[in-house]
């Protein structure tokens, strides 16, 4: 049964693909899945689906369980690491949809690499239908690809369905000059280009998944998952965290 969307505030997007990192879904362990912290997204998404009536795509990373970059670099081939950080932000698509799904909205989980039993194949035009029915669609084992981020599906998927935009939802509220985390410092940026990105070097997503943001025109919005509606904030207009465009 589809949910009553009860559409009390207009949002500035129609549709929308929120990528949300593992690391978020950690919390404050750092590692695993946070039962309060995926419980807390899943509220805000029913928030959103429900008052604003937007068409909310996913895609998670797997940072959280495991991240194919940092086993290659312990000595793993490469495309063996990269095959089980997909299968990491499965098992985080699992828990997402668990989550949403307790709150009455419909979900769908779409793979990338086939697995029947748990989520259906990743098909476009069947994606694009399921958002159209008011489903919130969770994208899973990235591109399917070895040597492709979960930024690149992110940016990938959402010129496939057609988004307006990319939400980026992280543990910092924003894009810096450095890292926050080291640098007391740090100056946040509340505008870029996506030249920006490509000429400072900031490492908010890969340079693969810029190309195809600027070249598809896709602006992207990076802000703090950890504050309490700031999900809906963004779907609303409100200018928080940093806008690439």
């Amino acid at each position: 049964m589809e949910v009553n969307q009860i559409m009390t505030e207009n949002p500035i997007y129609s549709r929308i693909l929120l990528k949300i990192s593992g690391e978020a879904l950690a919390g404050k362990n750092g590692f695993g899945i946070d039962p309060d912290m995926i419980k807390k997204i899943a509220a805000e998404i029913h928030d959103v689906v429900t008052e604003t009536g937007v068409e909310l795509a996913i895609v998670v990373g797997g940072g959280n369980i495991f991240r194919g970059i940092a086993g290659s670099a312990r000595g793993m081939d490469r495309g063996t690491a990269d095959y089980m950080g997909m299968l990491a932000t499965v098992i985080n698509a699992m828990a997402l949809q668990d989550a949403i799904e307790k709150f009455g909205i419909e979900t769908r989980v779409q793979s990338a690499i086939e697995m029947r039993q748990i989520a259906e194949p990743y098909i476009r035009r069947r994606a694009i239908r399921h958002l159209e029915k008011g489903r919130v669609v969770i994208f899973a084992a990235g591109t399917g690809n070895p040597f492709f981020s979960t930024d690149t599906t992110a940016a990938l998927r959402a010129a496939e369905i057609s988004a307006d935009a990319i939400l980026m939802a992280k543990n910092v509220d924003g894009i810096y000059d450095s890292d926050p985390a080291v640098n007391p410092e740090a100056e946040k940026h509340d505008q870029l280009s996506y030249i920006d990105l490509l000429n400072k070097s900031l490492r908010v997503m890969d340079f693969t998944a810029v190309s195809l943001c600027m070249d598809n025109k896709i602006p992207l919005i990076v802000f703090g998952v950890k504050k309490e509606g700031n999900i809906k904030k963004v779907v609303l207009g409100e200018k928080i965290g940093t806008s690439v465009s």
